[in-house]
């Protein structure tokens, strides 16, 4: 019995453990697609991880349930925040910063897609790296002092951010051949298909109509104008408690 527990610990130390950060009014589509990825990943444990074990609702009505909450969260290989709307109350919710901030301190990778970066700059986890986000909030990520780079996926050193929403699968597929090699990373991607031939080509800010791009700054000003409002306090609050240090 001593002997079999023994072997059991070997493997579940074994284990690659990667930890999906949960909050209300999450986008489903920046973690649902990195999960497609993660799940088929050898040797990996995946924590749907939050402050309790309540449903989470996500910003279109889905429901997810976490399966194991902040306190019971062991030590992470990868932490991996999403973003959504949801991301304004946690910007300021100092006790969802500091477990980022805690398993930030232990984690082999630090990482996130769409504006999850805003959640881990907020934590103090991306200064000194380079990092993207949504292409509606790359100035917000800046506010922070980050160095912004508008690309679908950047890796800085153990710093892996993704671009909006979509972006996740070739995120995941990334944290994939980081973890196991490009041979696994290949292999899924042929497992799931991914081989994207969007029917326009109004996927980036850059390719996009003008008339789209206005039509989508204007239906989310409301929203950027307060995320700014939040994140520019947060700022004044740091650059306040650096003054007062020295």
């Amino acid at each position: 019995m001593i002997e079999n527990k023994q072997v059991m610990s070997a493997i579940e130390n074994s284990l690659i453990s990667i930890g999906i950060v949960l909050f209300p009014n999450v986008t489903q589509l920046d973690f649902t697609g990195p999960y497609e990825v993660f799940a088929k990943l050898p040797n990996t444990h995946l924590y749907l991880l939050a402050e309790t074990l309540e449903p989470i609702r996500s910003d279109r009505g889905l429901t997810f349930l976490p399966d194991t909450t902040f306190a019971q969260s062991p030590p992470l290989d990868v932490l991996f925040v999403p973003g959504g709307p949801g991301i304004d109350a946690k910007l300021e919710d100092r006790k969802f910063l500091d477990f980022l901030k805690t398993q930030g301190e232990k984690a082999r990778y630090i990482t996130s897609v769409c504006t999850g970066s805003l959640l881990l700059a907020a934590a103090g986890l991306l200064q000194g790296y380079r990092a993207t986000t949504h292409w509606l909030s790359l100035d917000l990520l800046g506010l922070f002092g980050i160095e912004v780079v508008e690309q679908r996926v950047v890796i800085d050193r153990d710093r892996i951010t993704g671009g909006g929403v979509t972006s996740g699968i070739d995120f995941g597929l990334v944290i994939a051949a980081e973890l196991f090699g490009e041979d696994i990373a290949q292999s899924i991607q042929l497992q799931i298909e991914y081989n994207p031939q969007p029917p326009f080509t109004s996927g980036s800010p850059h390719t996009a109509p003008e008339a789209i791009i206005n039509r989508v700054k204007a239906a989310s000003q409301n929203r950027q104008d307060t995320r700014r409002q939040i994140i520019q306090k947060i700022v004044a609050q740091l650059q306040t408690l650096v003054y007062r240090i020295f």
